[in-house]
Order: C-alpha cells, then structure tokens, then sequence
C-alpha cells in the first residue's frame, strides 16, 4: 500500500474517531445525557458545574506539594492577568496604533488601564479587566461595552514594543467608530475566551468574571475540587470525584482535552482561512497531520514533551529523548517492541531543529514552533 493510501486511511480512522468523540453526548437515550464510561464526557471548558464549588490552588497543595510549586511559573498559569496586575501595562504608560482616521491608544493611570478609540470626530473609553496572553508572542485585551464583553481590536506585541491589530481582526478601515472597537463576544465565545484563560469564572450558563482566578491553574483542568478535597480529607478516595486527564488515552488528550483551547484537528478543519502558516499555533492541529505520527500512543501527546506542571523547556536538546522514545538512534542499534521508528540519517540531537522548525506568522511578530512533526525541505511550503 502507498504512503498516500496509508495516510489517506490513518485519516479517514482518526477522523472517524473524531466524529464520535465529538457527538458522544448526541449517543445517548436521553437528551444532553453523556455515554457511561467516556471520562472525557465529564470535562469540558465552560462546562456546568453547577453544585460543586471551586476551593483554589492552596487546597490542592496540600497533597499536591510538588506540582504547586511548580505549576504557577508556566506559561499556563499566566494565560491571563486581571489589569491591575498586568506586566505589559505595568511597563507601558502609553501604548498607540492608528488606523485611517482611528486612533487607538492604552494609557495607564494608578492600577487601571483604559482602552480609547478615537476617529477625530468622537471617542469611546472603557477600562480593560483582564489581559489575556502572556506578552511572550502578543497580548490581547478584555473590556466591556454596553454590557457586552468585547474582544480588543489591537494588542500588544513584544517585537514591536507597541500595538497592531490583533489577529483574525481585519486589518480594513473599520466601517464606524464601534466597529472600531474590536469584536463583540456572544456568550457562547465569553465563556470560551474566559474558560481557557482564566480558572473558576463559568458558573452554568452565566459568565462571572468578578469570580476568576487570573490564569489556568489545577481546576481549570481537573473540574472545581470541593467534592474531591472532601474525600481526600476522609481518606476515602475509593471515587475521587475529580477528573484525571491521565485517563485519556492519547488521541482523546491531545485533539479533544488539550485541544479544547489550543486547537484539534476538527476544529481547525472549521476555520475559514486557517491553511498553512495561519495554523501554525495551533499544535494538536498540527500534531495530527504528522506523517508517521498518526498513532494512539502516549508518547505522542502533548503531555509526553510538555508537563502542564511544569516550566516550558526551550532547549532543543531536552526534546531529543522525546523523540528517542520511539525513534532508534542510529541505523546499527536493534529495533525493540518499544523502539522501532528509524534512525535520522543526518544525526541524533538536536532533532526539534530540523523536524519543527520555526515558522514566522507574520500577522503576530513572532516565530512559532510548528508541531506538524516532518523532513523539511529547502523552498517547501509550510503544509496546511
């Protein structure tokens, strides 16, 4: 069978895998019921979790020492900052962008930072409540407008020291001055923006911000811990009543649990105007297109490079055992039950360098890590 046919069929499973887990609570014989036994049906973003209340990290230190100290310097917890306590604003005074005859500027006066549109005629002010990204590839900004929760039209980008429009914004002149402001957030895309970036804000169908705990941190992933604190303190673990992404097997935790907020394959695959290089930060979209990689085995999942818990490495060496897990290290070495992917032929470090290169999306300033895992050729396009 040819390479196409294989990755054609590898394909069609996966996606067929997809398609179930993704109408798992459509196979049921009750309405908005979940199949017994589907962990995952137990987690999701912006789920309700109506009844169970939210204890905070502190709680889950008490057990969970090691991965409390480490989890709060991840770029994870640090998704979001509430304004007041934003590093970028902190340092920026004044941030500006102008757009035709819109003027857009961020000024910070005490702990309060105001986001202000102005086309010369008029102008329109409001303060910004949380900052989401970290500042490292751009930081976007949260406001809301006549009670509606918006979505900034400029944000802040490192490479420049200054604002530019903000991602799948047009980058047109904007029709009036409220079409200026950025994007209006329905409630569905509030409590998605939210539940990704931030830790205990989504209360049922109601958004609360007032709650949310700046930044992902233990509940965001496992489900608010009452309950499980409970049972922990009786030592009556026999249900923990806490959700495990351990029980994921590898498809599921890569494109359905770590792809809830970084992109799985289906929901790229919805996106109008996402092929190529406009993909390129979505990783477990990218993961899944890898030739060779399409197999349900942990050691290909987010998780087998990156521990949620702990600091992202940035060297290319810490990655290389990673790909030595499955990869032989040399063509005189016996391929094992374990270890049976070729050798590279070129070396045996430095693998990331040559598999994952860095691919620049212009539209942010900055150089992604592209995850579609592959030989890389001189003058090739950036696969979509």
């Amino acid at each position: 069978m040819g390479d196409g046919v294989k990755r054609t069929c590898a394909l069609s499973f996966l996606l067929a895998c997809a398609a179930v887990y993704a109408c798992a609570p459509l196979l049921t014989s009750g309405q908005g019921q979940t199949r017994a036994g589907d962990s995952l049906s137990r987690w999701r973003p912006a789920r309700d979790y109506s009844g169970v209340g939210y204890v905070g990290a502190s709680a889950c230190a008490e057990c969970h020492a090691k991965e409390a100290r480490t989890q709060p310097a991840t770029p994870m917890a640090h998704a979001s900052e509430a304004a007041a306590d934003c590093g970028v604003l902190k340092t920026h005074a004044r941030l500006n962008f102008r757009n035709g005859p819109y003027n857009y500027t961020i000024t910070r006066e005490g702990d309060r930072s105001t986001y202000t549109v102005g086309d010369g005629a008029g102008s329109i002010s409001e303060p910004i409540l949380f900052c989401f990204g970290q500042g490292v590839a751009g930081q976007t900004y949260i406001f809301r407008h006549d009670g509606t929760f918006y979505e900034s039209r400029v944000s802040y980008f490192p490479a420049l020291q200054n604002l530019d429009i903000t991602i799948q914004h047009p980058r047109a002149v904007p029709a009036s001055l409220e079409d200026a402001l950025g994007r209006p957030l329905s409630l569905e895309a509030a409590q998605g923006c939210f539940a990704c970036h931030t830790t205990a804000v989504v209360g049922g169908t109601r958004l609360q911000p007032e709650r949310a705990s700046p930044g992902v941190s233990c509940e965001a992933c496992h489900g608010p811990g009452e309950r499980h604190v409970a049972v922990a303190r009786a030592k009556n673990l026999k249900d923990p009543h806490i959700f495990n992404p351990s029980d994921l097997d590898a498809f599921e935790l890569s494109q359905e649990f770590c792809g809830a907020c970084h992109q799985g394959f289906d929901t790229v695959m919805s996106l109008a105007g996402q092929g190529g290089a406009a993909n390129i930060r979505f990783q477990p979209y990218r993961i899944f297109n890898s030739r060779g990689h399409l197999i349900n085995d942990r050691r290909m999942s987010c998780v087998a490079c990156h521990d949620p818990h702990e600091q992202l490495r940035r060297d290319a060496a810490f990655y290389d055992s990673k790909c030595l897990a499955c990869h032989l290290s040399s063509d005189r070495e016996l391929k094992t039950r374990e270890r049976s992917a070729p050798a590279c032929p070129v070396a045996a470090k430095q693998c990331a360098t040559c598999h994952m290169p860095k691919v620049e999306l212009p539209e942010m300033h900055y150089e992604f890590t592209d995850h579609w895992i592959r030989v890389v050729r001189p003058g090739e396009p950036v696969p979509k």
